[in-house]
């Protein structure tokens, strides 16, 4: 089997998972160009815990981990089934770090997303939390840890946004203010040039990377992603744009 690439999506609102537009047509054509994968391991913004954890489970349920919106979003159910051999191999792969914790299940921040890519639900999905408590060095780390899942047909899937600062939200604004897009913009353009050590100490964009967010938990996601990434990757940025002020929904694909 071909190396799979890895997937970084701002996932932006709940809402994508039942509306349609620019950024979910986008998730879906690039569902459609990838190898189908023989499972996903998604490192999803929505389950931040202390220590690294992992869900072994064969049927995780579907968690609403979001409030107020229509009646409609919470009658999905992602019904994809859990994959305990893939867990086991994440567990080999990170030793000691990371914990078994069969609490959660399948969150927003990845069914909103897969419900999109692959709705059939048909393709085995285990979820990999993020430490809350590690730096974000170490969450690269993790990302080059779990690298040889590509060889073995897995594609991984952050899942986050690179600006997400909630208390700044605009509901009527079209684009982002300018720290917001400036933010945005110094992450893709770094990345694109590999310079993923800038990516990782985010700070060095100054003034603008203390407004992008006040917890690293959106932003943590696409480190495992350049973790896994290797020099000979093709980098493709899509949806690369700010809304409602404060949120990016800026998406990589890097393989």
């Amino acid at each position: 089997m071909n190396k799979m690439p890895v997937l970084f999506i701002g996932h932006g609102s709940p809402m994508n998972a039942i509306e349609d537009n620019q950024y979910t047509d986008n998730w879906e054509a690039v569902a459609k160009r990838l190898p189908k994968p023989k499972a996903i391991l998604c490192i999803s913004a929505h389950w931040y815990t202390h220590g690294t954890r992992v869900n072994t489970e064969k049927t995780p349920r579907t968690i609403y981990d979001m409030y107020g919106f229509p009646k409609p979003l919470y009658e999905i159910v992602y019904p994809a089934q859990g994959d305990p051999e893939l867990a086991k191999r994440v567990s080999e792969l990170l030793g000691e770090r990371a914990k078994v914790d069969n609490q959660w299940g399948f969150d927003h921040g990845s069914w909103s997303v897969l419900h999109r890519m692959y709705p059939k639900a048909d393709i085995p999905l285990v979820q990999l939390s993020i430490d809350g408590d590690a730096p974000a060095e170490v969450h690269y780390q993790i990302g080059k840890a779990l690298e040889p899942l590509r060889d073995e047909g897995v594609l991984i899937f952050g899942s986050g946004n690179v600006v997400h600062n909630l208390s700044r939200m605009n509901w009527s604004m079209a684009g982002g203010y300018d720290w917001a897009e400036t933010f945005d913009r110094y992450v893709a353009d770094r990345v694109k040039a590999r310079r993923f050590d800038d990516v990782v100490n985010y700070k060095k964009a100054g003034p603008s990377a203390e407004m992008a967010f006040y917890t690293p938990e959106h932003y943590y996601p696409l480190l495992y992603v350049l973790g896994a990434a290797n020099e000979t990757d093709a980098i493709e940025v899509f949806n690369d744009d700010c809304i409602m002020g404060a949120i990016s929904m800026t998406c990589y694909l890097i393989g």
